[in-house]
């Protein structure tokens, strides 16, 4: 029986150590919650089980659902994510139903229409499990749809169990904390868009603060990392999803994330995805680039037209964090203005509310739009005090 909202901690035998000769010192290994098969298998015995993974949901170089099958878990179900299974779609684009080739499970889309799994596809199956590899920020859709299926596993009586992993943007907190009257798949609930969590502790927070449907609760595990801390460096080893290639761009991607909802391209259909920025409505850039189409960024904004900008690629985006400067630069230096916001309400949800947008209009500073999001930004950092699994 899992019990509600339980922590597994790992015995201390189970550390490993690895030696680094060169310094005659030892560090301890890093262990994402999925590594640890000896800590949760037992908990899977005589279950029956669906998973919500897609490609980064691994055993080292092994797929978390042909592990557990190879030891003898029934596996029912696989439901997928934003971008797929296999973690090739584009952002936004429709995810079917299907088979997966290779272990024959079938395969339910929680991206599209039905983004939280209705009673009959949970029907037979008594544990859920989480294991994806999330970047910190508010607007990627993988913590939603964690939330949904915790939603759902609440309402059907499921357990959920969630194998932790690191947060590349764990090592601080920053920006704007969603209004819940602009809740939507790209920040459904009330946090800011650097929350500082990895999924296991955002999914306590979701769970005990009551933010699911009608305050219900879900029968929650959750599988901590062993040998993190949140002011780690960490690199995913496996690209989370086809527009963050790579550390820089997953840094990059809190502050620049802003620009989906302008005229801006962040570099979908370029080989600098979330690493440079620029628009054809752009004045005094010398920087230029093109965007095409390319693997996972089919028919990208501003696709064909000369974007004048920033190739932010080099930069020290640990050191930077989240900064709104890039956002008010752009806006003020667009040749028209009345075309910056190209999807008024997308920007919107992405900042999780009409504020921001007003406040660039009327040309505040960063300090200034700062200041107005300090005292919920210092209760929700006190909310997330409760709710840490690794140190500072």
């Amino acid at each position: 029986m899992l019990h509600s909202t339980k922590i597994v901690f790992i015995l201390t035998g189970l550390l490993l150590i690895s030696c680094i000769s060169s310094k005659k010192n030892t560090i301890a290994t890093l262990q994402t919650g999925a590594e640890q098969t000896a800590i949760y298998l037992p908990l899977l015995k005589d279950k029956t089980v669906a998973l919500v993974v897609n490609h980064t949901s691994v055993i080292g170089k092994t797929h978390l659902a042909d592990s557990l099958i190879s030891l003898g878990v029934k596996i029912k179900t696989i439901f997928a994510p934003e971008h797929g299974f296999r973690g090739t779609a584009d952002a936004g684009e429709h995810i079917a139903n299907g088979i997966d080739k290779k272990t024959g499970l079938p395969i339910v889309s929680l991206y599209g229409a039905n983004k939280k799994p209705s009673p009959a596809q949970l029907e037979g199956i008594d544990v859920v499990i989480f294991d994806i590899q999330d970047v910190g920020a508010r607007f990627y859709t993988y913590s939603s749809t964690m939330h949904y299926v915790m939603e759902a596993c609440a309402e059907t009586g499921k357990a959920v169990l969630v194998l932790d992993r690191p947060n590349p943007n764990g090592h601080y907190v920053d920006g704007p904390v969603l209004d819940k009257k602009f809740a939507s798949f790209v920040g459904l609930n009330p946090i800011p868009v650097v929350h500082g969590c990895t999924v296991g502790e955002l999914a306590q927070m979701i769970n005990q603060e009551g933010w699911l449907k009608d305050g219900v609760k879900a029968n929650l595990t959750v599988v901590k990392c062993l040998n993190y801390h949140h002011s780690m460096v960490y690199a995913p080893p496996i690209a989370p999803s086809p527009n963050l290639p790579n550390l820089q761009s997953i840094l990059l991607y809190p502050s620049i994330c802003f620009f989906e909802g302008t005229d801006v391209s962040v570099g979908r259909g370029t080989d600098k995805q979330f690493q440079v920025i620029g628009s054809p409505n752009q004045a005094n850039r010398t920087f230029t680039f093109t965007p095409e189409d390319k693997p996972g960024a089919k028919n990208p904004p501003q696709k064909g037209k000369l974007c004048y900008g920033l190739d932010l690629s080099q930069i020290d985006a640990r050191k930077q964090g989240f900064t709104l400067k890039y956002v008010l630069d752009f806006y003020q230096q667009s040749v028209d203005k009345n075309k910056f916001f190209s999807d008024n309400a997308f920007f919107n949800l992405l900042a999780g509310s009409d504020v921001l947008k007003k406040q660039i209009i009327e040309g505040k500073t960063e300090a200034e739009i700062r200041a107005s999001w300090k005292k919920d930004l210092d209760q929700y950092k006190a909310i997330r005090k409760k709710y840490l699994l690794y140190a500072e």
